[in-house]
């Protein structure tokens, strides 16, 4: 079952996602944006993209977006993925940077290399804005200078590059440091979308998404 349909299953309208008292207040929609380039790793951005979906456009509107603007993406698998919105940070509330791999060869690796999306991301930041890695991803933040001296992590084949660069590697699946929140391997995705949920919107929109999900979070939300 999609995210929509599971929406209209559950009550007949997105707006039967609960809206607990209690819940941290905010302007809506969360204005999200994924950051896509080529030979990104389709789990890497599908995880968190799912779980918000779940909660329907009324509550967080989702983007993909690349740094050189408007175009096609190739994925890792061939897929293509067409990016109709231009790079546009002042407009978004969260920017998730997903992985490509790594090492000699990977989309990652390539990036970091052209350092065109770790400038784009250094200059991005502002207060009221989140920058979120999820898997290598966060390596590219890293490249940008973003993770220096905070808490983070990335998928265990890189973290000690990350350490050696100058983040402060914790030891949680999810590592929530305010405005930076990073997240390990691949499916850790979820588990970031989820927990991101729960903080913007409260614990039960975020249970409301593992069961719609069938998935239960795995390991420790790390936060500062």
């Amino acid at each position: 079952m999609g995210a929509a349909a599971a929406r209209a299953s559950a009550a007949g309208s997105p707006a039967a996602v609960p809206a607990p008292a209690g819940a941290p207040s905010r302007r809506e929609p969360l204005r999200v944006h994924t950051v896509l380039y080529d030979g990104v790793e389709e789990q890497d951005f599908a995880g968190h993209i799912e779980v918000f979906g779940i909660v329907g456009e009324e509550r967080i509107a989702q983007t993909f977006v690349t740094v050189d603007g408007p175009r096609t993406v190739r994925t890792s698998a061939g897929m293509e993925v067409v990016c109709r919105a231009p790079w546009s940070p002042r407009s978004a509330d969260l920017i998730v940077v997903p992985g490509a791999g790594y090492g000699e060869g990977s989309g990652l690796q390539r990036e970091v290399r052209r350092g065109v999306l770790p400038r784009a991301l250094k200059a991005a930041r502002r207060p009221g804005l989140v920058l979120g890695g999820v898997c290598t991803g966060t390596m590219l933040l890293s490249a940008a200078g973003i993770t220096n001296g905070r808490p983070c992590t990335t998928h265990h084949i890189a973290t000690e590059d990350l350490a050696a660069q100058g983040g402060r590697v914790v030891g949680g699946r999810v590592v929530d440091d305010g405005d930076l929140v990073t997240c390990g391997g691949v499916t850790s995705g979820i588990d970031l979308g989820i927990w991101l949920l729960e903080r913007f919107y409260g614990p039960e929109v975020a249970l409301f998404a593992e069961e719609v999900l069938e998935y239960e979070r795995r390991g420790t939300v790390w936060r500062a």
